[in-house]
C-alpha cells in the first residue's frame, strides 16, 4: 500500500491542477458554466488536500477517515464532470481524460479504504 501512496501525491496534485485550468478556460458568460465550474474547482482541488491529510494522520482511525473524506470528494467531482459533459458545458472529448482519471482515482480511493480496514 505504501507505494500506492507515495504515487498518489503527486498524482491528485496533477489532478488539482488540470481542475484550476479546466476552471480557467469555462466561459465566464455563461452563469451554469461557472456555478458548476465552482463546484468542480471546490471538489477537484479536495481531492489532494485530503490525501496529503489521510498520510499525515495520527491514527489508523484518522487515516481512514481522511480517505473517506478523499473518495467523497473524488467521486463529486467526477459527478459533476459527468454533468458538464452531459449539458454541454465543456465539450466532452476534452473533458474524457479528466473524467477517466476522477473514475480511476475513485477506484484507487476505494481499493486504499478496503485495505485501511481490513476488507480485503
Amino acid at each position: 500500500m505504501q507505494n500506492e501512496e507515495t504515487d498518489l501525491a503527486p498524482r491528485t496534485k496533477m489532478f488539482a491542477r488540470r481542475i484550476i485550468r479546466l476552471y480557467i478556460a469555462l466561459p465566464k458568460s455563461n452563469v451554469v458554466a461557472q456555478v458548476l465550474g465552482k463546484q468542480v474547482l471546490r471538489s477537484g482541488t479536495s481531492v489532494g488536500a485530503n490525501y496529503r491529510e489521510a498520510r499525515r494522520g495520527r491514527s489508523k482511525a484518522e487515516f481512514i477517515s481522511k480517505i473517506g473524506d478523499c473518495l467523497k470528494e473524488a467521486d463529486e467531482t467526477l459527478y459533476w464532470l459527468e454533468l458538464m459533459a452531459e449539458e454541454n458545458i465543456f465539450p466532452a472529448k476534452k473533458l474524457e481524460p479528466l473524467i477517466n482519471e476522477a473514475d480511476e482515482l475513485v477506484a484507487i480511493l476505494v481499493t486504499i479504504s478496503k485495505r485501511a480496514r481490513g476488507h480485503e
